[in-house]
């Protein structure tokens, strides 16, 4: 199975970047390919369960949940891992100037 072209357009940055470090991860052999569309596939069939999916937000939600289960999965990252990360930008992005760019801190 080939992966999708990147859209040619993301909503957020987060989307893009995520799209980026699903396929680096791939690519770096962390995953192949076809685990990544059928965890995907499934991700995306449960949250469309009970009600119709946007294609915009819902779908990159959809693919970080898919994203950070399969590294989990493989050891790559657990989920306090996880949290911890998603807490950091989240405090980035709310101090971060309006129009900046978001940053970790070193």
């Amino acid at each position: 199975m080939t992966r999708p072209a990147a859209p040619s357009q993301f909503d957020d940055p987060w989307q893009a970047q995520v799209f980026a470090l699903t396929v680096a991860l791939s690519d770096a052999g962390h995953f192949p390919w076809t685990d990544w569309a059928q965890a995907f596939g499934a991700t995306l069939k449960r949250h469309g369960a009970n009600r119709a999916l946007d294609g915009g937000a819902d779908y990159f939600n959809a693919w970080l949940e898919t994203l950070e289960s399969l590294l989990e999965q493989r050891g790559l990252a657990g989920q306090a891992e996880a949290r911890t990360i998603r807490a950091a930008w989240e405090q980035a992005y709310l101090s971060t100037p309006h129009g900046q760019p978001v940053k970790l801190p070193a």
